[in-house]
C-alpha cells in the first residue's frame, strides 16, 4: 500500500507527477503538500488524519489514517516538460514492458535493453536503435542484427512524444480520486499519441 501511486498536482491543480503513498505522507506531514479530495478541498496532515470517510487506510499507532490518492504542491507552479529523457525506464515504458521481438511481457527483472544494430556493428544508444527485449530473445540475437538472428521487430523504435507522467496516467493504474484532475492531461496525451 505504501508504494502504490499518488497523483501530484502543481498549485494550479495540473498533474505534474506520480509518487508513492509513502512520499505523499512525508510531503503532507512536512507541510510541503496538502491532500486533495474529489471536491478540490485540501487538507493538512492533522485534518487528513481526522477524516472518517476513507476506503483505504494505513494503520498507525494513533489509529488509521486515510491513504491520499491526490496531493497538491501549493508552492510549485511549473508544468511538466514535454522533452522525454532517454533512460532505461523510459524505453521500457515506451515499449510497454513488452519484448519487441517475441511480444512476451515477462517480469521486469527479466527484461533487457537491446541495440537493434549492435554496438559492435556501429549501432548507437539512441531511441531509434534501442528496444525492450526479454533475456531469451536478447541471448538469441546476441551481437547480430534482427535479420541475421532471424528475429522480427514488432515495431520500429522511435523517440516518444509523451512524457513519462502521461504514460503512467494513461496506463491501467488509475484511481477514481484522480478523475477530476486528469481531463487536461488526457487532452494533451491524445494530441501526442502516436
Amino acid at each position: 500500500m505504501l508504494n502504490s501511486h499518488v497523483l501530484v498536482l502543481n498549485r494550479s491543480y495540473l498533474p505534474i507527477h506520480v509518487t508513492s503513498v509513502r512520499r505523499a505522507f512525508s510531503l503532507i506531514y512536512r507541510r510541503s503538500a496538502r491532500a486533495v479530495n474529489e471536491a478540490y478541498e485540501t487538507f493538512d496532515f492533522e485534518q487528513w488524519q481526522r477524516r472518517l470517510v476513507a476506503e483505504e487506510v494505513i494503520g498507525t499507532a494513533d489509529g488509521p489514517i486515510p491513504v491520499p490518492r491526490v496531493i497538491v504542491l501549493p508552492g510549485f507552479d511549473r508544468i511538466p516538460r514535454r522533452h522525454v529523457r532517454y533512460s532505461r525506464v523510459n524505453v521500457f515504458a515506451r515499449d510497454k514492458y513488452t519484448c519487441q521481438y517475441c511480444g512476451n511481457r515477462p517480469p521486469r527483472s527479466e527484461l533487457n535493453l537491446d541495440h537493434v544494430i549492435p554496438r559492435s556493428l556501429g549501432g548507437r544508444t539512441t531511441w531509434e536503435n534501442v528496444v525492450c527485449s526479454c533475456v531469451d530473445c536478447n541471448r538469441r540475437k546476441g551481437g547480430r542484427t534482427p535479420q541475421q538472428a532471424r528475429l522480427r521487430l514488432r515495431r520500429i523504435p522511435s523517440k516518444p512524444r509523451w512524457t513519462p507522467l502521461m504514460n503512467v496516467i494513461v496506463s491501467s493504474v488509475r484511481y477514481k480520486e484522480w478523475h477530476p484532475f486528469l481531463h487536461v492531461v488526457e487532452a494533451r496525451t491524445a494530441s501526442f499519441a502516436d
